[in-house]
């Protein structure tokens, strides 16, 4: 016990006292402090082109009236379109020529506008033009059509679906569902997209940490007063602590820069101020928010944070096992030694794949057998976690997820021990199955 103390004290003072670790800390942070300074100035800066636009309204749909809009600039002329386009090449004010014609049929679904312009309009430019021509359209033929406003309005039904539980309280009242699928959806996808960066960020540090003890020959030193089962879990445990350190310095660093840059660059968060964002009624917003807050209260929160808990330390010392003894079997080709790495990564980016599938089916066949799988469960099951899967699965892929983590670290070190000190020849899996049997 106490040389597996020194070897995880020793992983973890070596390493976090790096510059590259320092600085990948504390540099991730304030990179994304500057992605949002940058975002929110394309945003702001990236939309300053003025453009006018002509406009020949045949059949007067805007009476002479079209408001001006993010850049765009309308002007009404009363003068034929051929002798407007010879004019634009003497003295050209305008990026382009906006022909509308009349209506002839007001029950047709399909309307012609032309837009004569040598410039090339951004997307987001037709795309308003268009949206003004349909509302414009849409109040000519409500009055050629001679329809009641309040009876075309009736026609327009808001349905809202209200989910609520079967079983009901003491007061005869049962719990709101409506928002369970939307948390659970949005929860559901950040656990697992953490479990799987976890995953590959952290057991490719372990491989490296192996790799260059292997390389620098500092674990010929070190495997002649450690057992290599000692060793290999040491190293885990403490690139382990280093990854969670990171994590943590992150959770506290990130909200503060970005408060920080809120503060200083005066960036506004309201959808108002969001580009092509639609206004929002305030008791809209209002009941939206409470709603949300109902939802998260809703959620088993006491089986979802320690599960996602027990799922990671399992899911992270599975893998990193895993890539430990691909680190220790690798020769001194680098290069080709990375195939080795393939039937380890594919695992993980199918289980990526299913937990997307399971967020979308949470009780379908394919979730719920792949998040007992050991290999995919620290991905699939956190992704379920906010669904309220049936306790025995849960109980059931915890043991196994634990069961098959311990079996993946002994055969880890079984690799480890013989791997470690084999240099000049490029391992493979076959190789590999040999040293876990072999006896010391």
């Amino acid at each position: 016990m106490n040389n597996l103390w020194l070897v995880i004290r020793r992983e973890y003072i070596t390493r976090i006292r790096r510059r590259s670790f320092i600085l990948a800390t504390l540099l991730t942070p304030i990179g994304l402090a500057l992605f949002v300074v940058i975002a929110n100035a394309v945003f702001s800066y990236g939309n300053d082109d003025v453009q006018r636009i002509a406009v020949i309204d045949d059949g007067d749909l805007f009476a002479g009236a079209l408001p001006d809009e993010n850049g765009l600039y309308f002007h009404f002329v009363d003068q034929p379109l051929d002798s407007l386009r010879n004019d634009a090449g003497e003295d050209r004010d305008y990026a382009g020529i906006l022909v509308v014609p009349k209506v002839k049929n007001p029950r047709s679904r399909n309307f012609r506008v032309q837009l004569f312009s040598d410039e090339t309009l951004s997307i987001d430019a037709q795309s308003r033009i268009r949206n003004r021509i349909e509302d414009a359209v849409r109040e000519y033929k409500i009055e050629a059509l001679d329809i009641d406003e309040r009876t075309l309005a009736s026609l327009e039904t808001d349905v809202s679906l209200s989910v609520r539980s079967l079983t009901t309280t003491e007061e005869g009242e049962s719990d709101d569902r409506s928002m369970a699928s939307m948390l659970g959806a949005g929860i559901g996808t950040v656990m697992g997209f953490l479990m799987y960066i976890s995953v590959f960020v952290y057991g490719m540090m372990v491989m490296r940490s192996v790799m260059e003890e292997k390389t620098n020959r500092i674990v010929e030193v070190v495997i002649s007063s450690v057992r290599p089962f000692t060793l290999l879990l040491g190293k885990i445990i403490g690139v382990g602590a280093l990854g969670l350190t990171q994590v943590l310095t992150w959770m506290i660093m990130i909200p503060g820069m970005l408060f920080l840059v809120g503060l200083f660059f005066g960036l506004d968060a309201e959808p108002s101020q969001m580009p092509n964002s639609p206004d929002m009624d305030p008791a809209e917003m209002q009941s939206m928010i409470e709603r949300t807050i109902d939802g998260l209260n809703d959620l088993n929160w006491w089986i979802i944070i320690p599960c996602f808990i027990l799922y990671f330390l399992g899911g992270y010392f599975m893998y990193a096992a895993l890539f430990a003894a691909v680190g220790s079997a690798m020769g001194d080709d680098m290069g080709e030694s990375q195939t080795l790495t393939i039937p380890i990564t594919i695992p993980v980016i199918l289980a990526f794949y299913i937990m997307m599938a399971a967020i979308q089916n949470p009780n379908s066949s394919l979730a719920v057998w792949s998040s007992l799988f050991p290999l995919f469960a620290p991905i699939v099951m956190p992704a379920r976690l906010a669904f309220d899967p049936p306790l025995w699965q849960v109980l059931v892929s915890l043991v196994l997820v634990f069961l098959f983590a311990g079996l993946m670290v002994w055969m880890a070190s079984r690799i480890y021990r013989i791997g470690i000190l084999n240099y000049g020849k490029k391992s493979t899996l076959k190789d590999m199955g040999k040293w876990i049997t072999a006896k010391y």
